[in-house]
């Protein structure tokens, strides 16, 4: 098969021919139609997620066809169409596991990271965390409900019921977020880099009463601020936004160092707290509740051999929305 392999931090991704997987128990061999390109990529990327399996294929957001299946791999038919999330395996015997928490289980392993992702023609995943792709999206917008998605909506439960949420970053995850906190009766308060019209005119488009850049203040105290800009300095400044009670969700996998930060800005009962991964519940629900929204993603498709392309796009900031690999192009044309 086709991949685009990653061999260490500081080296493009390069084309290569490898062997064809097969799966094991309990395991599925999907034809990849389409794969995201997630900041996380750009973390295990650069070196910042320090163990990556060697040579690795990247990419936690496919979307694939069911080719074969092992013994065991319940849930799943051939000819099923799913998607394949950043968690990719799990004991299911730990005390996380067995407590609804499976997303901090210690022996967690992560596709495009511990297991070959979808930055290739075929990849192999366990049936447990194959979720079936909702009608009604094609492959390409359908990729970045399976991180931006769901690592999005975690982020915004963390919220709990608050009414005025401000979104740090307004990339793949937030203009996802903002389409689903405004279904559910909330308001948005965007917060772009500085110079960024366009994307703020982007966040007012998709619901967002206010958009501004990160280090304002919005017209009004927020009740939650979701952090999606992995970039340490903003947790004090989201805190000097939220009001007394109010929550600051980091949602992303790797953060710069937040600096020290006068303890009154934390005082009232105001709440730091980090997103790990997601649960099968968190994509079950998500992906149930997208189609109502529902959910339109914006997406800009390179083909698998742009993969290179599509990453340095991503750290620029140079896209609205989400970014995605088209993998078989017979099958991710929009129809």
């Amino acid at each position: 098969m086709h991949a685009m392999v990653f061999e260490g931090p500081g080296r493009r991704l390069h084309p290569a021919e490898l062997a064809k997987p097969w799966p094991g128990p309990g395991q599925v061999l999907l034809r990849v139609r389409a794969c995201g390109v997630c900041r996380t990529d750009l973390h295990v990327f650069d070196g910042d997620l320090t163990e990556p399996k060697l040579p690795l294929v990247l990419g936690h957001q496919v979307i694939g066809i069911a080719e074969a299946l092992g013994d065991g791999a319940d849930g799943v038919a051939l000819g099923d169409r799913v998607g394949v999330p950043w968690l990719g395996w799990t004991c299911g015997e730990c005390r996380y596991c067995t407590s609804g928490r499976e997303n901090l289980c210690p022996s967690a392993r992560f596709t495009g990271y511990q297991i070959d992702g979808g930055y290739a023609e075929y990849v192999v995943a366990d049936a447990r965390f194959c979720f079936p792709v909702p009608e009604g999206y094609p492959d390409l917008q359908a990729a970045p409900l399976l991180c931006a998605g769901l690592v999005g909506y975690r982020c915004l439960r963390m919220t709990g019921d608050a009414e005025r949420i401000g979104l740090y970053g307004f990339g793949g995850a937030a203009h996802i977020v903002a389409q689903v906190a405004r279904h559910l009766g909330r308001r948005v308060f965007a917060f772009t880099k500085e110079g960024d019209p366009e994307t703020q005119r982007f966040a007012r488009e998709l619901g967002a009463e206010w958009a501004g850049t990160a280090t304002e203040l919005p017209p009004e105290e927020l009740d939650a601020a979701i952090l999606f800009a992995p970039a340490g300095e903003l947790v004090p400044v989201a805190l000097r936004a939220v009001a007394p009670g109010g929550t600051v969700v980091c949602g992303e996998i790797h953060m710069s160092d937040i600096p020290s930060f006068p303890y009154e800005i934390l005082w009232h009962e105001r709440v730091v707290r980090s997103v790990a991964n997601l649960t099968r519940r968190d994509g079950v629900e998500f992906l149930q509740l997208a189609p109502q929204v529902p959910v339109e993603t914006r997406v800009r498709a390179f083909p698998l051999e742009q993969a290179n392309e599509a990453l340095q796009t991503l750290a620029a900031g140079k896209v609205h929305g989400a970014i995605v690999l088209t993998v078989d192009e017979a099958h991710v044309r929009p129809k």
